[in-house]
């Protein structure tokens, strides 16, 4: 895949992601108003019953300001994806659900895990990691802004708060790290100049041929001339004319 084939602006890029952090409010008023008990939907550890938190618990938020929280961050990462990972972005987001989400039951503590977090974290981790291995100028400068608005969160993948499902944070870490190594190969390389071939040479560049040894720019090049192509002399013969 090339470059312009993969970082090109579609309407997805921006309504999907709106349609993604909608349906997360949609699910939470759904909570508040008539559903109360959608909130025990998580992820809750080692019991079968809890496995159905796998798929539900992104959309299940505790309170106001969880889902606040989690909103911009979903928002920016899943815009993100789609413009410069559209052909994998649902893989990513299908797949890192339930394999953070499995992660977390596997790891987690006895309790109620919830919380779109756990997927901002496969997010955050899939961009970061997919861009280094890329090595794909417009991809590291992602990867770059990723460690400059979301580097602080490598903390909350340890227990350092109370409350919060660290786990989840860990197990979208390690999601976004598996995957970066498996859609590896579905990047767009880098460009490469005709300058940077191996049979390329110096001489027969055009643009070169425009400047000097001493790399002063010559504006009219003399044209080449080929010996073999050279026109021969013109020879004009004359006929005298004879008398009757």
């Amino acid at each position: 895949m090339n470059n312009q084939q993969q970082f090109r602006y579609s309407t997805g890029v921006i309504a999907y992601p709106i349609f993604f952090v909608m349906l997360i409010w949609v699910v939470f008023w759904l909570q508040v108003r008539f559903l109360p008990e959608i909130k025990s939907f998580g992820i809750y550890p080692q019991t079968f019953e809890g496995l159905r938190g796998v798929i539900f618990s992104p959309f299940i938020h505790g309170d106001i300001e969880h889902i606040y929280h989690n909103t911009i961050p979903l928002f920016v990462l899943t815009m993100a994806l789609f413009y410069f990972y559209r052909d994998i972005a649902w893989k990513v987001l299908f797949y890192g659900i339930l394999l953070s989400g499995l992660i977390t039951w596997y790891i987690g503590r006895p309790a109620n895990h919830i919380g779109a977090s756990g997927l901002i974290y496969v997010l955050v981790s899939f961009i970061f990691f997919k861009g280094v291995f890329a090595k794909h100028y417009r991809l590291v400068a992602l990867s770059l802004l990723m460690v400059f608005l979301y580097g602080s969160m490598i903390w909350y993948v340890f227990p350092v708060k109370e409350g919060m499902s660290w786990e989840g944070h860990l197990g979208g870490l390690i999601t976004g790290i598996i995957f970066s190594l498996i859609f590896r190969k579905t990047i767009a390389k880098p460009e490469k100049y005709y300058w940077q071939e191996p049979n390329y040479n110096e001489e027969n560049d055009p643009f070169l041929k425009h400047f000097d040894k001493d790399g002063n720019f010559i504006e009219h090049l003399e044209a080449e001339t080929n010996p073999e192509s050279e026109e021969l002399p013109k020879i004009t013969y004359h006929y005298k004319k004879e008398d009757d």
